[in-house]
This record gives C-alpha cells, structure tokens and sequence, in this order.
C-alpha cells in the first residue's frame, strides 16, 4: 500500500555539488526505506534538479512550489512576506499556486534538508519554514529539519515565533547554529552519502584544489587563490600531480582560470564529471579547497588539507565544525600561511560511528511501513484536499479569485 506524500524541501538544481550530494543522498536513502512512497522535493530549480537526481527514486516528483513563494515574497518584511505566503497555503484563491498548494498538503511529512541557506545571508529564505509551518496547521504533516548551518543567524525579528516553532524533529550541524536557535546538535546531511561516495571511483594520489568565487569577501577570493598556488608550487617540486575539481560550474572556473599555468587542462575536473563518476577520494591525496563539503569528503575519506575561509561567519563555522569533528585540516580562516598537516585527522577512523549516528536519524525519520501504518496522515489529507480541491474547482467556474 502506499504511503503519502515525502516532501523534501532543499535549495538544489543550481548546480552545487554539496546541495546536489545532500538530496541525492536522501532520496536514495528513500528509494531503499521507502521507495512506495510518493517522493517530492521543492527546490529552486526543478528542471535541472530532474536530469540530476532522474532514477535515484522510482516515485520522485519535483516542483518548485514553495521556492516560487519565497521568491515572490522576498521583497517584502519579513512580517509581509509571512502572513502573505501562509494566506496563501491556508486560504487558496491564487490559481498560479493552488493546484501546487493542494499538491503540497498531501504530505505526511516536510522535510527540510541540510544545508547551509536559512539564516542572515538569505533571510527571506525563512519564509520556507513558514510555509511549511502552514502545512502542518492546516493538514497535521509532521514537520522535519535536519543538518542545518544556521550562521549568520537571522535577525531576532524574524524568529519569533522560534524558527522552528512546532516541527517535531529539528537538528543543526553546528555549534553555533544549535546554540542560537536551542536547538541539538546533529551531523551534517552528506554523512548520510558519505558510505557510497568513497572509492566510487579510483582516484590518483595528488593535491586537489578547489577555490570558489561566490560569496567571498573582499580580498578573500584571491588570497585563496594564493594560497592554492604556493601549495601547488610545493607539490610539484615534490613530483606531485595537481588536480583542479569544480564544485559550481563557471562559479569555481575562476580560480582554475589563475592557476591555469599550473595546471593542465587534462588535470580540470568539471562539475559534470564529478556528478557521473563520483568525487576524487582517496587517503593517498592532499587537498586545498575553500568548499565546505569537499572538506568534509575528502577529510572523511581519509585526506589532509587545507580549508580556506572565504566568508566570514558563514563559511568559517561550516570548516570549523568539520575541524571539530576531526578532520585534522589546517584552517586558512584569516591572514595565516598555512601549512599543510602532516598526519591525517581522527575523521576517517571515527567515520562508521558518524555513519551509523545518521543512519538511525534517517531510519527514525522514515521508518519502514508494515501493513497500513503510517497512513493514516496522508489519508485525512487527501480527504480535506479532495474538499477543498471541490470548492476550488467551483471558484475557477465561478469566476471568483
């Protein structure tokens, strides 16, 4: 018997390798858990979402419903924006959302994803939670958060009611991000991948680079820069091979760009490559990079490295909780000269408990279905929407908005 609606709601499709990794690696976790189940993930950009995660669940559909009224809100305050996008799911009457609202309020659970994209840099993006919030009164869909980066935080203003106000599961990745909002610390969502990506392919020994340039403050983009090349530099005096890997494709080019008379376009290895045949793992490897979830792959896969800083209090809570779980990376977050670490960090040996912690988040989430449990959500939802949908229906005749 099928279950209802998943409902994931993550910020993919752009492409970004960790966002990409983090839904893929929950819609297989489903496909394996849950693969009777009616899966959607909203997501900012659902064509590309499709191509990128076809095949990873037998039920998956993709929309971009609840980004559409983010976005259209974004403009307005915080308050605004709010009470606009829960008149909207509560009260219907919009016709370019309805049938996307219906659809949404099937759910027996939203999820919101991991990641790093609610809070300060973003704030409109708290409009997500609200709406999903919106949900929940309306129908009972149990509501879920898991592995977020909430730094910087949000104005004080926008979180009241607290953030995550009647969710029933809610975890942060980091220190920070738990201790601003009260809430318990988990792991970030990529350890729930971390098991099927190391060795999925046969990467050479060398040092890997990535630099990105969005989102860098002043200065920071080419002090990166710098950084990669004196390590470069290193490595090929030491007859090591250095290799370029592109987390964003065009976004990281840039750096490649400047270190491009270093290394040969035959070592550049581009976003799509890294999607189809897997990220470059192995202990045998170097790395420097200023993506955090290359950080957190390489380290865990058993790799030394540094991890530059880019941002202040964003991406420099993102190293350092990967810094606190023992990845044994230098940290670049300032003016330093970095070097490279000698020995690898405790990460990789203390790796299959971190796997098995997110193993049983996810399986508490999602249990297994036996008989008709678990339907019972899902059912009353489709008995309102089928309500609804009727008086809806009677509106579009009618004329009325």
């Amino acid at each position: 018997m099928n279950s209802g609606i998943i409902y994931l709601v993550g910020t993919s499709g752009h492409p970004n390798f960790g966002d990409e990794f983090i839904a893929a690696a929950w819609l297989k976790h489903l496909a394996a858990a849950r693969p009777d189940a009616d899966v959607w993930l909203d997501c900012p950009q659902p064509g590309m979402a499709q191509v990128l995660f076809e095949g990873l669940h037998p039920r998956l559909r993709i929309t971009n419903t609840l980004w559409r009224l983010v976005h259209d809100t974004a403009d307005l305050p915080a308050d605004a924006a709010a009470k606009t996008i829960r008149e909207r799911i509560t009260n219907f009457g919009t016709p370019a959302y309805d049938l996307g609202i219906l659809k949404l309020r099937e759910a027996e659970s939203l999820h919101l994803i991991g990641g790093g994209y609610v809070n300060g840099t973003w704030p409109h993006h708290a409009g997500l939670v609200e709406g999903m919030r919106a949900v929940s009164e309306a129908t009972g869909a149990r509501l879920y958060a898991t592995g977020q980066g909430l730094m910087p935080a949000l104005p004080a203003a926008d979180t009241q009611p607290p953030l995550f106000g009647g969710f029933h599961y809610v975890r942060a990745r980091d220190e920070p991000s738990a201790a601003a909002h009260g809430l318990e610390r988990g792991l970030d969502d990529a350890f729930l991948g971390i098991a099927g990506e190391i060795g999925r392919n046969n990467a050479p020994a060398g040092l890997y680079v990535c630099i990105q340039s969005d989102l860098a403050d002043p200065g920071r983009f080419q002090a990166a820069v710098d950084i990669a090349r004196t390590q470069v530099d290193l490595a090929g005096r030491r007859g090591v091979k250095a290799y370029y890997v592109e987390a964003i494709p065009g976004v990281d080019h840039a750096a490649y760009e400047r270190l491009a008379d270093r290394i040969p376009e035959s070592r550049f290895i581009p976003f799509s490559r890294v999607w189809t045949n897997g990220l470059p793992l192995s202990a045998q490897q170097t790395w420097v990079t200023s993506r955090f979830h290359l950080h957190l792959l390489a380290a865990a896969a058993g790799a030394r490295g540094i991890a530059v800083g880019v941002k202040k209090d964003y991406y420099d809570v993102k190293h350092e909780s990967v810094a606190a779980l023992g990845s044994g990376w230098t940290l670049a977050l300032g003016d330093e000269s970095p070097a490279m670490p000698e020995q690898p960090g405790a990460l990789a040996a203390n790796l299959p408990a971190l796997l098995e912690q997110k193993r049983t988040e996810a399986q508490t989430l999602y249990p297994a279905l036996s008989g008709q449990g678990g339907a019972l959500t899902a059912g009353a939802a489709k008995l309102l929407n089928k309500t609804l949908a009727v008086s809806l229906k009677n509106k579009i005749r009618s004329g009325a908005r």
